[in-house]
């Protein structure tokens, strides 16, 4: 039977997995669409989602964070988790791992790391306090560890399956297919005022950015997600007023809810979806 996937096979902030309800029942009013592109893939869960409910269409998972680098070494993944777990099983669940443990662990990730890759952030979803994230044994180092249940088995079998996977900037995806037929563009971009440290340099995010991608879903059919902090729905209302012809937004539906960082942090989490004429 085929694996349903409601969630990233392996740890990604910014997932979307919270909205995969939401978004399936916009995807059953997309009977006319052909294909569908995820301008800003990230995990790739909203492409899978999308070739799960529309199964007939094309799917393009635009994978820039080249996660698709991250699943092809579960195995080795698996691996080392498998042997960091025997160290901290002794520690109770969320609690501080002892200077000496973490010693053992970090020695475990350099012996992998001189043997290939290794995904340290899949290990910080295991290794760190809730909400922290490593991308490289350096980083890694400098952070106090944490117990929270070391994952010995990830699996994506199936994961990509029927997904066109490409890793190209978003405008040039999005510059092929514009002036396509039934087309459904999905559009997760950095939100303003969060993390971006997943991209280039701190400069290759900013509100020019999100201007041009507010501009992409003028004559579009799209599903847009954003953030309360980016405050972007204030924008839009206020160049719609200014600008009487920018019509951002318009004939869209728009649905708001809570999700969490970690135990301590939430925010409000946005989406925006135009599927019809």
């Amino acid at each position: 039977m085929k694996k349903v996937f409601k969630t990233s096979p392996l740890p990604f902030r910014g997932q979307k997995r919270y909205y995969i309800k939401r978004f399936s029942s916009v995807l059953e009013q997309c009977e006319d669409i052909t294909t569908v592109v995820d301008l800003f893939g990230g995990s790739g869960l909203l492409s899978r989602v999308a070739k799960d409910k529309l199964p007939n269409a094309r799917v393009i998972y635009n994978d820039f964070d080249h996660f698709n680098k991250r699943v092809e070494m579960i195995d080795r993944t698996n691996a080392l988790c498998a042997e960091i777990a025997p160290l901290v099983k002794g520690v109770e669940d969320n609690k501080r791992i002892p200077d000496d443990i973490k010693q053992e662990c970090l020695k475990l990730m350099r012996k992998y790391e001189q043997t290939g890759a290794v995904d340290y952030i899949t290990l910080s979803a295991s290794l760190l306090f809730s909400g922290n994230w490593a991308t490289s044994y350096e980083q890694f180092a400098k952070q106090t560890f944490y117990n929270r249940a070391v994952n010995t088995h990830y699996d994506a079998a199936g994961y990509f399956d029927g997904l066109e996977i490409r890793h190209q900037d978003y405008r040039e995806l999005f510059a092929e297919f514009k002036d396509q037929e039934n087309v459904l563009f999905i559009l997760d971009p950095p939100y303003l005022q969060t993390e971006v440290t997943a991209y280039k340099s701190d400069t290759y995010w900013q509100l020019k950015d999100y201007l041009d991608v507010l501009n992409m879903l003028k004559g579009t059919k799209y599903v847009f997600f954003t953030s309360g902090k980016s405050q972007i729905i204030d924008l839009c209302k206020w160049i719609n007023t200014n600008f009487p012809n920018a019509e951002l937004l318009k004939g869209a539906e728009l649905w708001e809810q809570n999700s969490r960082v970690n135990d301590f942090n939430s925010y409000k989490d946005i989406m925006i979806a135009k599927v019809s004429a």
